[in-house]
């Protein structure tokens, strides 16, 4: 059962300048996907669209099969879904387990003990007890994508959203960080959502949105193909 399912979703600037239209995808627990598309497709349009910073101007988002504008829209954002950004987005004057905690403080759910909780989940992410003690700074762009995902993880949403998490990084160091979103989505039934022009990124995921550009066309030639 789809935990995400986008209904002839569109979406326009201003009524006129489309940028998405006649979108229908679903999205499952337990797998990843990537949203690929040339610049100008609407990638991280869309992905404001699943995380519920923006509404669609045209058909719906339903999570858990309630449409996403009709439930809190703060308690979706904070409890259920997890975003990583490409540019990590953590303080830093913060150590790792500081921003992890940090973001548990805000979800308002309620941990026992946060420290413990953010240690584990940064040592699920690989990194261990010296690296999750270190300011940002002093961390490498891979070990910082690491923590940005223990962040994103630490109220345990169902839903995980990336926007170009692997776009700063080394060939090498993607492919720990795919590997790090596959087990999330297959040992812990999360659903990982990722946006990325990287071809690697494409083929390593269960399966794979396109989207075309609608100023080349006049209709989206949205296609999905499993891998």
């Amino acid at each position: 059962m789809s935990i995400l399912k986008l209904e002839n979703v569109g979406y326009s600037y201003d009524g006129r300048t489309k940028v998405l239209d006649n979108l229908n995808y679903e999205f499952e627990k337990g797998k990843v996907y990537a949203i690929v598309g040339r610049s100008g497709a609407g990638k991280t349009t869309l992905l404001s669209l699943l995380s519920g910073l923006t509404s669609p101007t045209k058909g719906k988002i339903l999570f858990d099969g309630s449409d996403v504008k009709k439930i809190d829209r703060y308690e979706y954002r904070s409890r259920y879904v997890g975003v990583v950004f490409q540019q990590f987005n953590l303080l830093p004057h913060l150590n790792a387990v500081e921003n992890v905690e940090l973001s548990m403080r805000a979800s308002g759910k309620k941990i026992a003990d946060k420290r413990k909780r953010a240690t584990e989940l940064l040592d699920k992410v690989d990194l261990d007890e010296f690296l999750a003690t270190r300011r940002i700074l002093k961390l490498s762009g891979g070990e910082q994508q690491r923590v940005a995902i223990a962040r994103a993880l630490s109220y345990d949403p169902d839903i995980l959203l990336a926007d170009e998490p692997t776009g700063n990084l080394d060939l090498t160091t993607q492919e720990e960080v795919m590997d790090i979103f596959a087990r999330l989505a297959h040992e812990e039934n999360k659903c990982v959502i990722v946006v990325s022009h990287s071809p690697e990124v494409a083929a390593s995921v269960d399966a794979v949105y396109e989207l075309a550009s609608l100023r080349k066309s006049k209709t989206s030639r949205s296609t999905r193909r499993d891998i």
